[in-house]
């Protein structure tokens, strides 16, 4: 699944848009290196997302297409 999507379905970010500009700035990182939005995730990869001062590490624990709101949450896990 591509990373822009994923960050979307599992409402890390709340729009696709705004977790493409995310990518598009350099503020996302899958498993230590700068990503795309076009790169594809899976399983295992560890998340870091840069929000100003602050910074979101999460580890991806399953990937699905689409999830209801309630189960978003255990698409991944902070680290």
């Amino acid at each position: 699944m591509r990373l822009d999507k994923y960050l979307k379905v599992s409402r890390l970010i709340k729009r696709r848009t705004v977790a493409n500009e995310a990518c598009d700035a350099g503020r996302v990182f899958i498993n230590d290196r700068q990503a795309k939005a076009s790169a594809e995730v899976k399983v295992g990869d560890v998340i870091v997302i840069k929000f100003g001062t602050r910074e979101v590490k999460a580890e991806i624990l399953s990937v699905q297409e689409t999830v209801k709101k309630d189960e978003a949450k255990e698409m991944f896990r902070y680290l």
